[in-house]
């Protein structure tokens, strides 16, 4: 009979993320979450931080939930899944990875598979997460789905094609937004502030632009004219911006990251 109301098959940086945000956010009782991971050093200090159950073997996080959340790199899904078809047998998986599609997933044993993209902001309850539904999955199961994720931020449905632009977006969009942290930091640095005191500003910045423009539902359009001056400073730095092809580089870098996702699809086809 299982006995928690969610499993993690790994507990990488991803997964690790999730479990603590979850924790964080109170979704259930730490009690009510197992987790498997080999190595017993991060089995440790997970348990310690957030009172969870940890254990070795994957399949007693298997055996031992009712919703398993596998959170193991790309490469070793679909083994890892094999491994695992008895325990899994008619149970919620739901797969962390970028670029195993279900249909791959779903050769591997008889579970009611689907695919969550997420980010590591969900140790904070930030999350942006995409989900999508396999062939198996019951009405049940996405609504169990997005009160998992939407408990530790936003979460939205999508068909599985769409997933590997949420993969580019959502998972590797913070690594993309710190680089532009650093960068505008870095700038005030070159200028003659002191590194912590263009850090915090570059950070608090960022942070307050997305949320006026989360809270006020402004378009992007709308919220640069008010703060451009024709002539003034901001109109000059977006000038640069703009001959330095700042847009079309994060564009690009969405594009890049969403085809890398679409070639490891085909890599880990079953």
């Amino acid at each position: 009979m299982s006995e928690y109301q969610l499993g993690f098959i790994g507990t990488g940086k991803l997964a690790g993320s999730v479990i603590r945000g979850l924790v964080r956010a109170k979704f259930c009782a730490p009690g009510e979450i197992i987790a498997s991971e080999p190595n017993e050093q991060t089995r440790s200090t997970l348990q310690q931080e957030t009172g969870i159950t940890v254990t070795a073997e994957n399949a007693e996080a298997a055996e031992k939930a009712n919703a398993v959340l596998v959170g193991v790199k790309p490469g070793v899904v679909l083994g890892v899944l094999r491994d695992l078809r008895r325990p899994l047998e008619n149970k919620l998986v739901i797969s962390l990875a970028g670029g195993v599609r279900i249909p791959s997933m779903e050769n591997m044993a008889n579970a009611r598979f689907m695919r969550a993209l997420t980010n590591t902001p969900s140790l904070i309850c930030r999350a942006s997460t995409g989900i999508s539904r396999g062939t198996r999955t019951t009405t049940a199961d996405v609504d169990r789905a997005k009160r998992i994720f939407g408990a530790i931020g936003v979460v939205v449905e999508v068909e599985e094609p769409q997933i590997d632009i949420i993969t580019a977006l959502s998972g590797s969009g913070p690594a993309f937004v710190y680089t532009i942290i650093d960068a505008l930091a870095q700038g005030g640095v070159k200028l003659g502030l002191a590194e912590n005191i263009s850090s915090e500003l570059a950070i608090q910045t960022v942070l307050g632009a997305a949320e006026l423009m989360r809270d006020s539902k402004m378009p992007a359009e709308e919220l640069v004219k008010m703060v451009v001056t024709p002539g003034g400073t901001t109109a000059a730095g977006l000038a640069v911006m703009e001959k330095m092809k700042t847009n079309e580089s994060l564009i690009a870098a969405i594009e890049a990251a969403t085809k890398r996702g679409q070639q490891m699809a085909e890599e880990t086809k079953s």
